[in-house]
Order: C-alpha cells, then structure tokens, then sequence
C-alpha cells in the first residue's frame, strides 16, 4: 500500500509553474501596458500609473493566472490577513474596480478583466515576460530633451529670421520711398525755379563761366 501523499499547498493557491511566467523576467507586458516588478511600477505607453497598494496586488494576482479564473477567495487572502475584520465582498469589488478604471477598462465590455459570475475574475490579455523593456512595442516614443531643445531653437531661429526679412524689406522700401520722395522735390523745384531765374544774373554766370575756362 502506497503511502498517502499530502499537498502543503492550498486549494486556491497558484501552482507553482504558473508563478514561474512572472519569475522569468522582470518586466511583464500585455497591451499597451509593462509591468516593472523590481519597482512595482505599471506605465502605459510609457505614462507611470498611480496604483494603490491593494489594486496593484490584484493585478500581480491575476497576472500570476492569466486566462484563467482568480476566485473572490483568493483575492481576499492576498489583501487581507486573515484576523482582518472588513467587508470582503464590496472591498474586493471596489478594488477590483479601481482596477479596471487604471485600465481604462469596463466590466460590460472587459477588454483586460472579465468577471466570472460567483466565481471571481479572469485575465484576458496575452502576456510577454522580458528581462528587458520592449521599447520597440510598449514604450512611448517621445522627443529626448536634445531633439526637444534643438527642435525648439530652430523654431525660434526661423522666427527670428522670417521678422529680419519682414524689417529689412521695410527699411528697404523706406529707403526708396525717401529717394524717389526726394528726386520728386528736387525735380519739382528745379522746374518752378527755373523760369523765375533773372536773364541777367543767367548771363552773368555764363560770362564769369567763360572767362574763367579761357
């Protein structure tokens, strides 16, 4: 008779080859999101989300069974010692709400958190275990602060040259303005001093001209 084999572990307990996926690596992915477990830190498309404590333990809680389903129980030993007095039911549902609102998901039409009527919650979402960050699909593609900087002194630079040409062209346009305003005067009043000019003083002139060349 085989002796009788008695399993430590307890009945709602993850076995351990599903604790292994999270093992693997440090960074869990799914959708849009990554979760940094050395930092306890979930960003989506690289924004940080601000999880409380107990909302970021059921997430750990379902990752830990991803497609399967997480009972009401399980949850309640994972947030609650058990000589805590509160009530499990609507502390777990609103949690898990706060869950689904950090998400941006929905029970009536769950995209990452399906509910398991009287039995508990379930996670949808297809999982990537990286030790790295997989830059190339979760994270968000933004500007370095170099490229940022550079792109804003062109932006300036090419306002500051587009005003120059606007005021060179204006001093410009003054200038001939000034010039052709000048060349008008000047030819108007040659034109009404002329004929007023006295023929013997003309004359004069001419003479003191001609003596002097000669």
């Amino acid at each position: 008779m085989s002796p009788e084999v008695i399993s430590m572990r307890e009945p709602d307990e993850p076995a351990t080859s599903e604790r292994i996926l999270l093992s693997s690596g440090r960074y869990v992915n799914f959708g849009p999101f990554r979760i940094d477990q050395q930092r306890q830190e979930v960003t989506r498309d690289g924004a940080r989300l601000k999880l409380q404590g107990k909302v970021y333990q059921v997430l750990l809680t379902l990752l830990e069974k991803p497609g399967e389903v997480v009972t009401r129980e399980e949850l309640r030993r994972r947030l609650w010692p058990a000589d805590t007095h509160v009530n499990y039911d609507a502390n777990v549902n609103t949690t898990v709400n706060k869950l689904r609102h950090a998400l941006g998901d929905s029970s009536d039409k769950p995209l990452y958190i399906e509910t398991i009527p009287r039995k508990g919650y379930c996670l949808l979402a297809q999982l990537e275990v990286s030790d790295k960050p997989l830059h190339s699909h979760f994270a968000r593609k933004e500007p370095s602060a170099g490229s940022a900087q550079e792109s804003s002194r062109g932006s300036l630079a090419f306002s500051f040259s587009k005003s120059d040409v606007w005021i060179v062209l204006g001093v410009i346009g003054l200038i001939l303005a000034g010039m052709l305003l000048g060349a008008g005067i000047t030819r108007l009043w040659i034109y009404q001093a002329a004929p007023t000019a006295p023929y013997p003083l003309t004359m004069m002139f001419s003479s003191a001209a001609a003596a002097a060349f000669f």
